[in-house]
């Protein structure tokens, strides 16, 4: 067992030798006049050591003291070595709450693009978090913590949003594992432990004399045009509500009749190509006499340097008459699906790929991937616009869309 005296007597010599404490600890005494405590053990059947610092500046009582700290990791099934490394990348990566990484994913997402709106929504979704263990470290967090966090959704009925920051957090806790401040994600405990959310499907009109009604409505609305062509727009492109708000003038090519919308706009952030119909060039061209100086095709009633906002369309539908249990302006998504594929004239995969569907087979994926189904879609969007043009202007339609002969534009 060492002491200090025979420490400070400890002279160099011609090699580097030892003086050994006990339970592993020793000072390597170096010919160039070094005195290093090292401890050493044995973890997986493999002799290893660790480094703890150096005589003078830690003192035996020291050494001791960080031995004994190896050996409860050593307790717990741990790896001192590898702890060390892992806590020296987390100090290099930033700070260790939960906060602090969960802002550091933001900003992640934030350079790779994400969109505004997914930022802000995030952002809400964490605030609970942040309330219950943000300033905790994020490697302490416990199950039974974050589902408390979850619970102040649920308390308010807002399963869907509990079920958003359960994913949200896992995120961050994966994030917070790849540079070394956590060893696993919590958020896998609590499987099982949510009120699963009622599954509440988009209202749509479906019937083909119900949707014609709505459709005369929408040309009658006596509100802003813009907000008119828009809803006119969503049924005729049944894009997603959000990519329609955000679209672009640059992203319109009048002559080649196509709007490519950018995949940072897309749900699933891959480009998606939206062929344009001769009803659709009609409107885009109205449009673009009213805000084509600007940026967006849809800009703000107060400032065309933003887009519409999220709730104009559905709130016009509200004025119209229709409630959102009727008709929302997702719903003409549904619409679209449904009655695309009554007509029994398209391939399945083609509607799917117009939706911008994203296939969760990774074979099939593939296959949708290299299966634009291009010409069809052409073809596709044109049939359903002169079939909406049919339905506004009060053609007798028997039954559903199989009976019908659509020119073929």
């Amino acid at each position: 067992m060492l002491n200090d005296t025979r420490i400070r007597n400890a002279k160099p010599a011609e090699r580097d030798y030892k003086l050994t404490d006990f339970d592993g600890l020793y000072l390597l005494v170096c010919k160039n006049g070094s005195r290093l405590w090292r401890f050493a053990y044995r973890f997986e059947g493999k002799q290893k050591q660790i480094a703890l610092g150096a005589y003078p500046h830690v003192t035996l009582a020291e050494a001791r003291e960080r031995r004994e700290v190896s050996r409860k990791l050593l307790a717990t099934g741990k790896d001192p070595s590898l702890e060390r490394r892992l806590e020296k990348i987390a100090q290099a990566a930033g700070g260790n709450s939960f906060r602090e990484v969960a802002e550091e994913f933001l900003e992640k997402q934030r350079r790779e693009e994400r969109s505004e709106a997914t930022l802000k929504k995030n952002r809400w979704l964490l605030e609970p978090a942040y309330a219950v263990f943000g300033d905790r470290p994020v490697g302490e967090v416990t199950a039974p913590e974050l589902l408390h966090a979850l619970r102040t959704f649920e308390q308010r009925g807002r399963y869907e949003s509990a079920r958003r920051l359960r994913a949200v957090a896992g995120m961050v806790f994966r994030y917070a594992i790849a540079t070394g401040r956590a060893t696993r994600d919590i958020g896998v405990d609590l499987r099982g432990a949510l009120t699963t959310p009622k599954v509440n499907h988009r209202a749509a009109v479906t019937d083909p004399t119900e949707l014609g009604a709505l459709l005369r409505a929408i040309e009658g609305y006596s509100g802003q045009p813009t907000t008119r062509l828009a809803l006119q727009l969503s049924a005729l492109l049944f894009v997603r509500p959000g990519e329609l708000r955000l679209s672009r003038w640059k992203e319109i090519d009048f002559d080649k009749a196509i709007w490519v919308v950018p995949a940072a706009t897309m749900k699933m952030k891959r480009p998606h190509r939206v062929p344009l119909s001769r009803q659709a060039i009609v409107i885009l061209r109205e449009l673009h006499g009213m805000t084509g100086q600007g940026e967006y095709v849809f800009p703000a009633v107060d400032s065309v340097r933003r887009c519409m906002s999220n709730n104009t369309l559905n709130a016009a539908l509200r004025r119209l008459g229709y409630s959102k249990e009727e008709v929302s302006v997702s719903g003409f998504r549904a619409t679209a699906s449904t009655l695309l594929n009554e007509m029994g004239r398209w391939n399945p995969d083609a509607i799917e790929r117009q939706l911008a569907h994203m296939e969760e087979n990774d074979v099939r994926r593939a296959y949708m991937h290299a299966a634009e189904f291009w010409n069809e879609r052409v073809e596709m969007m044109q049939v359903w616009g002169d079939y909406l043009d049919q339905l506004r202007y009060g053609s007798q339609v028997e039954g559903r869309i199989r009976p019908f002969v659509a020119s073929q534009g």
